[in-house]
């Protein structure tokens, strides 16, 4: 999906997974729950501007983009922002890691 995003293609998928995560309804593409939303969906992609799907990857997963997504997240668990994930070590770890 985002490398199709990436080319400016507009995306057709089942509702599973990261789907609703990554298309945005009626924007970057359409989310089918059955094949006659699949086969509407294709009948309406001309609606669908590929320089929008192509703005979407680019504010959204771009590789700097995914960069600093990734390390906002390690530093938040370094600061046991996700007690969750059980980082015991995360005070020790938070000292050693460069400040944000």
């Amino acid at each position: 999906m985002i490398e199709a995003l990436a080319c400016g293609t507009p995306v057709i998928a089942w509702r599973n997974g990261s789907v609703p995560e990554i298309i945005e309804e009626g924007n970057t593409g359409f989310i089918a729950d059955n094949i006659d939303d699949a086969v509407r969906a294709v009948g309406n992609t001309a609606q669908l501007s590929r320089a929008a799907c192509r703005t979407s990857f680019e504010d959204r997963f771009d590789a700097a983009r995914m960069a600093s997504n990734y390390e906002t997240v390690y530093h938040r668990l370094l600061r046991g922002a996700y007690p969750q994930f059980g980082v015991a070590e995360s005070a020790a770890l938070h000292e050693a890691a460069p400040a944000v």
